[in-house]
């Protein structure tokens, strides 16, 4: 039974209508999938798919003091960056645990759109609210004004400018930019951005909920888009090696244990976690996320044990899966540094089994974005190397 406090997207009648399986997530009731995952899954890496995800929050941070404020939470370096850049990174703690990660637009001078994880948002408010204290700043939490979109996979960019008549050719990869509402949609701007988390070419699109749900649509009858729902959101962006708050961060999760340490500019005068963050660095830390490649088809799970070779529990599963796109058994795991060197023998426990395997790099799929941005430090990929 949905319970009484879970949100609706602007979506969800349309995802009843498609007769999708509706489950709980971060506070909100979403399609967890439509047909099944890996038709979902395969649509995304082969040709074009659709997600809803409105579910996301967003806070628009303007005022004199803008730039300053979103470098002392953030853990990236956004100094002059130039209108229309996006940046990825985290908010800390002072200990270093992950208040989220998030993507950070950059709209104006002194305007910047941050873009949270859904099951944060109250959470992440807060925190920026307790943050802002002597900084002149407006703090505008935006959420429930926006529906969202992720039109992804190698047709996207087509079907984009073809179906919603939105230019973004030109868009390079973690860039935006605001646009008019073509005619035949309802009126207003529309934030575009060349972002995704799936390891595709694709864009995402914020604008007003009566102009989300009329893109739906049109992508929908145009036949060229496939509805996708969570589930293979999730299956994307694991094979290729994108956190998920929750799983691979956490307030005990830090960027450096994590393999985040690209996304965080130590050489930054001051950010929140940064004094923290230095000292891991320096001293190094107990656990590190790693990935692992299993013998077999058997699946594992989030919380699964992981065990040395002599059998000594070594730390836990994060997320795990069968892998889809190569058709291998792999996880994500945090385990003791000491056993994190690729190539290290270790095993899964599986309900009453255990399942050898080897430490691999987490990207376990190649990542397909089209058009790379000059700012490699925001890239994630990991040529070197997210949000999701």
């Amino acid at each position: 039974m949905t319970d009484i406090m879970e949100k609706k997207t602007c979506l969800y009648d349309e995802h009843v209508a498609l007769g999708a399986l509706m489950q709980p997530f971060g506070g909100f009731i979403m399609p967890i999938q439509y047909t099944n995952i890996v038709d979902e899954h395969t649509a995304v890496r082969t040709d074009c798919g659709v997600f809803d995800v409105s579910h996301m929050g967003e806070v628009r941070i303007t005022g004199v003091d803008a730039e300053r404020y979103v470098n002392h939470i953030f853990t990236n370096d956004i100094t002059d960056a130039p209108t229309g850049q996006i940046y990825y990174g985290m908010m800390l703690y002072p200990n270093g645990g992950t208040v989220d990660d998030l993507l950070v637009y950059k709209m104006g001078k002194d305007d910047f759109f941050l873009v949270i994880n859904a099951a944060n948002i109250d959470k992440d408010v807060a925190w920026m609210q307790q943050q802002a204290v002597g900084f002149d700043i407006n703090l505008d939490h935006q959420s429930d004004q926006y529906g969202q979109l992720a039109v992804q996979g190698p047709q996207a960019e087509a079907v984009v400018e073809q179906v919603l008549g939105l230019p973004c050719k030109e868009l390079k990869f973690y860039t935006t930019k605001t646009a008019t509402v073509p005619d035949g949609f309802p009126s207003g701007q529309v934030i575009i951005s060349r972002t995704g988390y799936t390891g595709e070419d694709g864009f995402e699109i914020y604008g007003s909920h009566d102009y989300i749900r009329e893109c739906w649509r049109k992508l929908i009858q145009s036949g060229r888009c496939k509805p996708c729902g969570l589930g293979c959101r999730d299956t994307l962006r694991f094979e290729v090696g994108l956190p998920l708050y929750g799983d691979e961060l956490s307030a005990y999760i830090s960027p450096v244990m994590a393999g985040l340490s690209m996304f965080c500019k130590l050489d930054k005068p001051e950010f929140i976690g940064r004094d923290a963050l230095i000292q891991q660095k320096t001293e190094g830390v107990a656990q590190k996320l790693v990935g692992i490649e299993l013998e077999g088809k058997a699946i594992p799970r989030h919380g699964y044990p992981v065990l040395d070779a002599e059998g000594n529990t070594v730390g836990e599963v994060t997320t795990g899966y069968h892998c889809i796109s190569v058709d291998k058994s792999v996880c994500m795991a945090l385990v003791n540094s000491a056993v994190a060197k690729l190539g290290t023998a270790l095993q899964v426990q599986i309900r009453k089994k255990t399942f050898r395997g080897v430490v691999v790099k987490k990207k376990f799929y190649d990542k397909h974005y089209k058009k790379y941005s000059s700012f490699a430090s925001n890239e994630y990929t990991e040529n070197k190397p997210h949000r999701g």
